[in-house]
């Protein structure tokens, strides 16, 4: 009796357990194909639950799941179909690591907030907020559209410099960021290799047969975007990443580290050329340019200046690696007669017309479809802006424009006085260098592609800045652990050098 009535609890429970697993799965196809239902919220409210859970108990690995979300992004929404705005999975978890870090106030080191990037990032989502009340095209104020836009053109911002300040809190954290870098941009490069040796997959023709293929099959020669939005957004973070690898390995003294970043900064380089991006190289150029004036060493300055004086003119005045595709298109940046060059000038120039009698912008969010026809600023509704400042300027004016260089540059010249004055180890101050270079190398590419605030540029970049805040206080724990490397490097050497004297001395020996 026992014996049965055991196995018919058992079997009940079993029968429940499989109903409600059937139910999640109905539900996840609901999510996939419909998306938020009420039936499908429903029945994943458990799968919150536990996510939550799992988050809270494992903070920095949630940490990284954004990272790696965060670059991802654009190849798993051509990959898949996947019913939600794509910049909610990236804003859902800073929020979720934010508010983990308030609740448990330990973890907050709110005297990092106080600097000088968080108070230009404070100014700038201030301004947009203030864009808010932007009625120039007199269609009314609509609070969804605008915070649409100003939730990824400002308040990102934020959420990044407050998750990195905070979760940058050790050195051994701060190399594990570096390695998970390098290895995304590794496997980016590989992903443009895969591209041009085997094709593209589904999605990606699917992406280049809906119109993206005439941006990206120019001349002839076909542009690759590896997992990124596009050919010019990838260019310019691979232009942009390869300076601030190069720069880590140069100051490191460390030789595994200095190895790993060396590859990883001419994976970079090679992957950047792949790209065609022509605004790329003047990416790379500009974050070298900004290491001369940060590297406080006439022996690294001299070299680095000289090399890439080389570089520039062996494209703008030679035909070296002419027959190469790639290196073809690049050295078009260099010809002042360039089509594409002139076509931007002269769509700047019709612009500024406009833009004349709006000093605020058109609206933060305003799309052709919300201005009628015949209102004047219709035309500037639906132009397509070739660079991140000009779509600044558009939706916020010379005004607005004004304000986020200014931002900016408080940004970058802050960051360069921690470096340069700050910070007493030449491996930590290298990091720093590397950062604020990457960082003004991308703001070139901004200038010439729409790119600054697309995934994932803008946790890479204004996320290295927010590090660079906070190297002051990682220093003297960065030296304890570099002291430890170098010396385990050293024992090695000897150990090395004394295997080679017994190999020497036994080959003697065997010689006698």
């Amino acid at each position: 009796m026992l014996s049965t009535g055991l196995t018919g609890r058992t079997d009940t429970n079993g029968g429940r357990v499989l109903l409600l697993f059937l139910l999640f799965i109905v539900a996840l196809y609901q999510f996939y194909s419909g998306g938020f239902s009420a039936f499908a919220t429903v029945c994943l409210l458990p799968l919150l639950v536990v996510c939550l859970y799992l988050a809270f108990k494992f903070r920095m690995m949630t940490f990284w799941i954004l990272f790696v979300v965060n670059y991802f992004l654009h190849f798993a929404y051509r990959t898949f179909s996947i019913p939600i705005p794509m910049s909610l999975p990236n804003e859902l978890m800073m929020v979720l690591l934010l508010m983990i870090a308030i609740i448990d106030t330990k973890d907050l080191h709110g005297e990092r907030f106080l600097n000088v990037m968080g108070l230009a990032i404070g100014i700038w989502c201030a301004f947009c907020t203030l864009e808010l009340l932007n009625d120039t095209c007199e269609i009314g104020i609509d609070f969804v559209r605008w915070f649409s836009a100003a939730r990824l053109m400002a308040f990102q911002l934020m959420y990044i410099f407050l998750v990195f300040s905070i979760y940058i809190s050790r050195p051994k954290i701060l190399h594990q960021y570096l390695r998970v870098w390098g290895a995304l941009t590794i496997f980016a490069a590989f992903w443009v290799w895969k591209q041009k040796t085997f094709g593209f997959t589904e999605g990606e023709r699917i992406f280049l047969e809906s119109g993206a293929i005439k941006a990206h099959l120019v001349g002839g020669i076909m542009r690759y975007f590896s997992v990124y939005s596009d050919a010019a957004n990838y260019g310019c973070s691979m232009g942009a990443t390869c300076v601030a690898f190069y720069i880590f390995g140069l100051t490191t003294k460390v030789w595994r580290d200095r190895l790993f970043y060396i590859a990883v900064g001419l994976v970079a380089t090679w992957g950047m050329f792949q790209s065609g991006t022509r605004t790329a190289i003047f990416c790379m150029i500009a974050g070298f340019v900004a290491y001369v004036f940060l590297s406080k060493s006439v022996k690294i300055a001299v070299p680095v200046t000289i090399f890439f004086a080389l570089f520039v003119c062996m494209l703008a005045f030679t035909k070296i690696g002419h027959g190469n595709d790639q290196i073809r298109r690049m050295r078009s940046a260099f010809d002042p007669n360039d089509m594409s060059r002139n076509v931007r000038d002269s769509n700047k120039e019709a612009i500024s017309k406009y833009m004349k009698e709006a000093p605020w912008g058109i609206g933060m969010g305003i799309g052709a479809d919300d201005v009628p026809p015949n209102n004047k600023y219709y035309v500037m509704a639906k132009v397509p802006p070739d660079s991140e400042y000009v779509n600044i300027w558009i939706r916020t004016g010379k005004i607005g424009l004004i304000t986020f260089l200014s931002c900016i540059g408080l940004i970058l010249v802050g960051g360069c006085v921690i470096v340069l004055f700050k910070l007493k180890n030449p491996a930590l101050r290298g990091i720093g260098a590397g950062m604020c270079c990457a960082f003004a190398g991308f703001q070139v590419g901004a200038y010439g592609n729409q790119v600054l605030m697309q995934f994932p540029n803008g946790v890479i970049f204004f996320g290295g800045m927010a590090i660079v805040y906070i190297l002051p206080y990682l220093e003297a724990e960065f030296q304890e652990l570099e002291d430890k490397k170098l010396a385990l490097q050293e024992e090695r050497r000897q150990q090395r050098e004394e295997e080679r004297k017994k190999s020497r001395v036994k080959k003697w020996l065997l010689w006698k």
